[in-house]
């Protein structure tokens, strides 16, 4: 699986960032899903080979504009583009009572179904290759982070035992690992015991925004990539002061590092962060502060970085999108 930034800044864009948006693309096939939908995501797509025509899902973590403005223009040009087929739309309370009113007072009309589904009670839901879930988060408005956790492991042939108990490679084998039985001179092969399971399934979190990062201890068991806000560094959120409902680098970072996580993506930056260490606050105060507690692989998002998951759970920057 991959993961594509399209958004990376928080509250306003940037001249090299945007609102926060994020593409969550399948091994397999051109499906894929899209975890907020700030002002301006459309135009974000225009950058990347992704469809609208493809995507599978939209996952709203709150209602905040920055998360969310970008829905009903990419949703109207989707529909001009061709889209017929329906679409779920995962979002807090509050999300499809704004959109169904944007659609009226501006005459929306969509050629596809909007399905919209509650995140609150979310657990199990199955879209593509991954199963949900949603976990409540602290901010000022209800605010979510998603699960994706891989729905289908796929399996590997033990071939040491296969030519050890005589069976010739070939359509066999192909038969065995696509999960059927098989007859060889006059004995019943079980695909199950020429099968393995060498990896655990994926899994990830992506985080709306949230200043009690350990609200995800229980769902980061298993989980190898936590994609999370840092708005801040420490200094700058003491000055801002409590109520803000945002984290901080170093408050993300210690976080990640008392679960064992071994794969941390920050994102959401406030714009009074710069790329030129000059300048300051840069993004460098951000990366530094992070590194100091923890220890696992880390990143700093930027627009249209994308990184993927392999199957043993390893995360790598593999380009940024044409």
């Amino acid at each position: 699986m991959e993961l594509l930034f399209l958004g990376t800044s928080s509250g306003t864009p940037t001249k090299t960032r945007n609102v926060t948006a994020l593409a969550l693309i399948e091994d397999q096939g051109s499906g894929w899903c899209l975890i907020d939908c700030g002002e301006g995501t459309q135009h974000q797509l225009l950058q990347t080979s992704l469809s609208v025509r493809d995507l599978q899902a939209i996952f709203i973590t709150h209602v905040h504009g920055d998360h969310c403005y970008g829905l009903p223009g990419l949703l109207a040009s989707a529909g001009m583009g061709g889209r017929n087929a329906s679409l779920k739309i995962v979002a807090p309370e509050g999300i499809e009572e704004w959109f169904r009113s944007t659609q009226v007072h501006t005459q929306l009309h969509l050629p596809f179904e909007i399905e919209f589904v509650r995140a609150e009670p979310l657990r199990g839901l199955q879209v593509g290759q991954w199963f949900v879930d949603a976990i409540e988060l602290s901010h000022r408005v209800p605010s979510f982070a998603y699960s994706f956790t891989e729905a289908h492991v796929e399996p590997a042939l033990d071939t040491e035992k296969l030519l050890r108990d005589g069976v010739p490679q070939g359509p066999l084998w192909g038969r065995l690992k696509k999960g059927q039985d098989v007859e060889h001179q006059g004995r019943l092969l079980r695909h199950a015991d020429y099968l393995t399971h060498p990896y655990a399934p994926r899994k990830i979190i992506v985080g709306g925004d949230n200043d009690r990062p350990a609200l995800l201890t229980e769902a980061s068991k298993g989980c190898q990539v936590l994609v999370h806000e840092a708005t801040y560094t420490a200094d700058v959120a003491a000055k801002v002061g409590p109520g803000v409902g945002h984290s901080y680098a170093e408050l993300v970072a210690a976080f990640a590092q008392s679960v064992g996580l071994p794969h941390l993506v920050l994102t959401h930056f406030s714009a009074r962060y710069q790329s030129n260490v000059e300048q300051g606050p840069s993004m460098e105060d951000i990366r530094l502060e992070a590194a100091s507690v923890y220890h696992g692989k880390l990143a700093l998002a930027e627009d249209f970085a994308r990184y993927r998951l392999n199957r043993a759970g390893e995360l790598s920057s593999i380009a940024i999108a044409d």
